[in-house]
Order: structure tokens, then sequence, then C-alpha cells
């Protein structure tokens, strides 16, 4: 069994990638940290042959991206060409409308539209990857959204990109749900969840600095097949470069590389 290979969120540096001048000058620092691939989210406008150039020129791979749901219902041609010109298999969707997640009935909704989308990229080589928070997590008569997800979404096409943090903020078990999803989870969100110091209430953590059972995550995560652990901390309390470092740092030290 392959252990998965840890790469970059972007996100976490979404105020260092507003340009395309930002986006070469931040990339060459996370090839420096150590990381040789990340998942694209957050960036200013730029042409996606920029994107690849930049890539290309310090030897990062684009192994996913999080692609908006209103482009991928209306301009699927330009995000499948746009993948393919990256060499990358992933398409995430980083959350559904909030209009879906109101009801059982608009997660049903939701489910089969995104099944939709997601034969379509499979039919052209690539896979659609679900990125969920804790709203997912509300109850509808007792079942939960992610549940409805689970279940109503064409298991062929449609796969999930869990988010340790996330998964752990609507009240449930990360290694519990890794295993849920076993199958159809090729790519992982890394987060920690910690407690502030000087104000007790949870916060967002390098991975490794907060309370998250690291081990049983990356066995399960072993276990099911996962490929890629992408570290993601949407709000830092330091630099967010040294923050990637240190989550590098300490996944590196759980078994884990780049």
């Amino acid at each position: 069994m392959n252990k998965p290979i840890v790469g970059a969120q972007l996100f976490t540096i979404r105020q260092y990638t507003r340009t395309p001048e930002d986006i070469a000058k931040s990339m060459k620092k996370i090839k420096e940290i150590g990381y040789n691939a990340v998942q694209v989210s957050g960036f200013g406008p730029v042409e996606h042959q920029k994107v690849k150039d930049i890539m290309d020129s310090v030897g990062l791979t684009v192994c996913a991206t999080h692609i908006s749901y209103d482009r991928l219902k209306n301009d699927i041609d330009d995000v499948i060409g746009q993948h393919k010109l990256w060499n990358c298999k992933y398409v995430g969707l980083g959350s559904m409308p909030a209009e879906y997640s109101k009801s059982a009935d608009g997660y049903v909704k939701f489910a089969k539209e995104a099944s939709e989308i997601a034969r379509v990229l499979a039919d052209n080589g690539l896979r659609f990857i679900y990125h969920n928070h804790h709203f997912e997590f509300v109850k509808f008569d007792g079942v939960t959204g992610l549940e409805i997800l689970l279940n109503e979404t064409d298991p062929d096409v449609f796969d999930f990109e869990l988010d340790t943090y996330w998964v752990q903020a609507g009240g449930a078990n990360p290694v519990d749900w890794i295993r849920k999803v076993k199958g159809r989870m090729k790519v992982i969100h890394f987060k920690d969840m910690g407690v502030d110091r000087q104000n007790p209430q949870t916060i967002m953590t390098e991975v490794g600095e907060g309370n998250l059972n690291w081990p049983e995550i990356i066995k399960a995560c072993t276990e099911t097949g996962v490929e890629w652990a992408l570290v993601e901390q949407d709000v830092c309390q330091r630099d967010p470069f040294e923050s990637l470092a240190i989550s590098l740092n300490n996944l590196k030290k759980l078994g884990l590389d780049a």
C-alpha cells in the first residue's frame, strides 16, 4: 500500500497569488519549502498557459484544482482544456452553492446535477471531487447532507475530497469518513484543529500542531488508496508560507513526504 503524497493547497496563500507575478514568486517559495505538487485555488486572473509555464519553470505538478460551480455548469469545455493542458486529473468543487444546502431535496438535486457534470469530466479522462465544509453535517430526518451526497451521487464518477478539519467541526470523525468513502477519494485536505491559548475556541492550526489523530488519519488514507494529501490552512496564526513549512515537516515526521 502506498502512502499519500503531500502537496500544498494554494488557497492557504491566496493573498500572494493575485497576479501572475505574485504567482511566480509564490510558486518558487512553495518549491523551496519542499513541496513538489500543488492544488490550484484562489488565483487571481491568469491565463491557463501562463500557469503551466510558471509551474513548469519551478518544477511543480498541479495535482488538483478548485473550480467554481458556475464554470463547471456553463464553461465545461474550457475547464476540460485547462486540466488537460496542466496534466491535472482532479477537478475539485470547493463547495456546493448555498441554495442546495437548505433541504434534503436540495442535496438530491445537487447530487443529480453534479453527477451529470462529473460524467462529462469522466468521459474526458478527468475526475470530479467534492470538498466538504461543516454545513454538510446538518441532519435532515436523521441523515446528514454528506450522507445524502454519498448515497445519491453516481459512485462511478462523483468522488470526494474530504477536509479533516471540517469533518471534525461538523461533529464527525475524519477517520470514519475516510473509510466511508473508500474507493471514491483520491485527494484529501489535511487541516488540523486546535484551541486558541488566549481566547479558548477552536482554530485551524498547522498539521500536527492541533489535536486531530494524524497517525490514524494517515493509516486510513493509506489503506483506502488516497493518492494526495493536500495541506490547507484557511486561517494562519503566522506567515502562511511558514505554516505550510511546519505542516510539511510534521508530516515527514509521521512518515509522509512530498
